[in-house]
């Protein structure tokens, strides 16, 4: 029979006799004391009133103690009743798990009435949104073209390259706060983390804290490129996106994809669905510059090119579900990182 241990006596024990497979144990005298255990199985009481307990070792398994054997069992046991593998399941029905979102400083225009447009910064929050409840870790890199892009304001005023590349990564700051913003507004807890030290505004871009916030769920922004001149936030994209061990990077522009011809000049330009790094190269396409293309091919980062304008495309990119011009990859199958 079961006894609780609010019922059980103090005892103190005698040992009786033992072997290699049990134990009998005689129960003389009672003193009082708390026991540790919530249940003990016991024999029937002998004639002259003495209580015999009997322990079998096999019964026991390989440790004795129930505390870390309640331990080990708690630890193979997932929090509030969720079995460990729902969230694999619901993650492994998309092709990505963790992305790297892309978002031009132009795009961000929309209607270039203004530097920002509102509008499409709670178009990329929902649409974030919507995937990050699917379990889906999304980091994003923002350009600063629709405030100030340095290649074009270099040898003004006597402004040199480098410094008229530092204002540019300010201006991808100013966006990344703005963004950051507003997907907050509507839930989304969100890092602004910047490749040089802001620390009234931003956290500085530390690798392991960045993966760790994806982890939790967290939205991570990327800004000011990579911290130095002469480089692209296209080729922060390429280099984050190594670094976190995204997938792919989803290069989100104001064009359906990459076509075979301008679409401004030819209205017979065709529509690319994929393309190997080298026709990127090659044809000197206008998709990526030529470093951050070339860090995609040697870490086997696919890209995805496609309109931030249609509303839906960016979960779909995400998910990834076809849209827009895939590059370095196959539709419907896994790329695998080396």
């Amino acid at each position: 029979m079961a006894i609780s241990a609010s019922f059980v006596p103090p005892l103190s024990f005698n040992t009786i006799s033992s072997s290699s497979s049990s134990w009998s144990f005689s129960l003389s005298s009672l003193t009082p004391f708390r026991p540790h255990y919530h249940a003990l199985v016991v024999g029937n009481p002998s004639s002259n009133g003495r209580l015999m307990v009997q322990c079998s070792s096999s019964e026991m398994g390989s440790s004795s103690d129930p505390i870390n054997m309640r331990q080990s069992q708690m630890s193979s046991m997932a929090p509030f009743g969720v079995t460990m593998n729902e969230g694999v399941m619901s993650k492994s029905s998309y092709k990505w798990r963790r992305v790297l979102l892309k978002v031009s400083g132009e795009a961000l225009a929309g209607d270039h009435l203004q530097n920002i447009d509102p509008k499409v910064t709670m178009s990329i929050a929902r649409e974030v949104a919507a995937v990050t409840r699917l379990g889906i870790e999304v980091a994003i890199v923002v350009g600063g073209g629709n405030i100030f892009r340095g290649s074009s304001w270099a040898g003004s005023s006597g402004l040199d390259r480098s410094s008229a590349d530092y204002i540019g990564m300010l201006a991808t700051v100013m966006n990344a706060i703005f963004l950051q913003a507003t997907m907050e507004s509507i839930g989304i807890p969100t890092r602004v983390q910047t490749a040089f030290r802001m620390s009234e505004v931003a956290e500085p871009y530390i690798r392991r804290r960045a993966v760790r916030h994806l982890e939790k769920g967290r939205v991570v922004i990327f800004a000011a490129g990579t911290g130095n001149p002469f480089f692209t936030t296209d080729t922060a994209a390429a280099l984050r996106c190594a670094e976190i061990n995204a997938e792919v990077v989803l290069k989100a522009t104001n064009v359906d994809g990459v076509y075979d011809d301008d679409p401004k000049n030819n209205p017979n330009a065709r529509l690319l669905d994929t393309l190997t790094y080298h026709e990127v190269t090659s044809k000197d396409l206008s998709v990526m510059d030529m470093t951050a293309i070339t860090l995609c091919q040697e870490n086997n980062i696919p890209v995805v090119v496609f309109n931030l304008g249609e509303p839906g495309n960016i979960s779909k990119a995400i998910k990834g579900e076809r849209v827009g011009t895939l590059i370095g990859g196959m539709r419907n199958s896994p790329v695998t990182r080396t």
